[in-house]
């Protein structure tokens, strides 16, 4: 049996190890966990944030609105930074899931561009979140592969794309199109109409080969489908990698949505302090104008323009023409009657 005092010293080691183990790890780094849409900050940001701010950024991808609001609903907590397009904010922020916007630690929210958060914002002033990207839908093809295209919603019932095409696998956004090709609101709230939406969207699928929000990139461009419902900057980003003379993107003469994605700080977040500088950082005139360039999509940052290349100014992708900018239409929360939308979706989703 060994001696009190040989116990002593054994602890006594024990204690002198495991402090100079934790010593030499020096003091963690504190984590700003983002949870953002697939490809959607330029390249070395992450890296440059993280190294200003001496700290690590763990970055996770979520592919639908609906996922984002369905995790933090249930209680997942821990994410500081999160990208929800500005029809949900007003969801979210009931569901208690966000918290208010502290002005004074974001100086650079004041670069916004007043006439995007007059004409196109739905959070104007900027409560429960900051605008980060805007852009429309439409649809992206391969003009040798589709003869006699037209910019119509209409073309999803083309029998000779059969299997070729894809929509999105977002229910605002496609039961959106459809309502605009009936000539509704894509916020309506008429049941009838949403209703009518659902059959023509199931007369579509008929035709489609899956709903698809990422995989619909990858396959236009490689050619396995040739037509598909699209966000513009995805298309311009694919033109640009592949210099893809062949691929085009147009918006439908009927209408289309047009979108705002915001940044905001989920009630859950471990690092507001951190939170709050990323945002700030995302702003700064010249990070704004990267993340424009990158994505194909337009910061609606006023002092980033002039950091733009003249290329980018002049791309109606993401300076949309503004005859064109009439016949978009911002997705709304459309409150209670969104499960009118959920209801007809599940319709759609079940129709063979």
């Amino acid at each position: 049996m060994k001696s009190p005092l040989s116990r002593l010293l054994v602890v006594a080691g024990l204690f002198i190890v495991g402090a100079l183990y934790f010593a030499s790890r020096g003091p963690q780094k504190p984590v700003l966990h983002v949870y953002i849409w697939s490809d959607y900050l330029a390249e070395g940001l992450v890296e440059e944030f993280a190294a200003a701010n001496d700290c690590q950024v763990i970055v996770d991808n979520y592919d639908s609105n609906e996922v984002l609001h369905a995790k933090l609903k249930g209680g997942a907590t821990g994410y500081d930074v999160v990208f929800p397009s500005s029809y949900m904010i007003r969801m979210m922020a009931e569901d208690g899931l966000l918290r208010k916007i502290n002005h004074a630690n974001i100086p650079n929210s004041k670069n916004i561009d007043p006439i995007f958060l007059g004409n196109v914002s739905i959070d104007r002033k900027m409560v429960y979140s900051i605008p980060y990207m805007t852009g429309a839908t439409g649809i992206a093809y391969q003009k040798e592969e589709v003869k006699d295209f037209e910019p119509s919603w209409r073309m999803f019932e083309r029998t000779d794309l059969a299997g070729r095409m894809t929509l999105l696998d977002d229910h605002r956004e496609v039961l959106g199109a459809a309502l605009k090709v009936l000539g509704h609101s894509l916020n309506s709230t008429d049941e009838r109409a949403i209703e009518a939406a659902a059959d023509l969207v199931i007369k579509w699928k008929q035709n489609i080969a899956q709903f698809a929000s990422e995989a619909n990139k990858a396959g236009v461009a490689s050619k396995e489908f040739y037509l598909v419902q699209a966000w513009g900057g995805d298309i311009q980003q694919i033109i640009d990698e592949n210099g893809d003379e062949n691929l085009a993107f147009a918006l439908p003469v009927e209408g289309f949505p047009m979108w705002e994605d915001t940044v905001a700080i989920p009630t859950g977040a471990d690092n507001v302090d951190l939170a709050e500088k990323f945002i700030n950082f995302l702003h700064d005139p010249i990070i704004a104008a990267r993340n424009t360039e990158f994505n194909s999509y337009l910061c609606p940052n006023w002092l980033s323009y002039n950091n733009l290349d003249e290329a980018v100014l002049q791309n109606p992708i993401v300076m949309i023409p503004p005859a064109l900018l009439k016949k978009g239409e911002q997705i709304e929360d459309v409150g209670p009657h969104l499960a009118k939308y959920t209801a007809a979706w599940d319709r759609v989703k079940s129709a063979q």
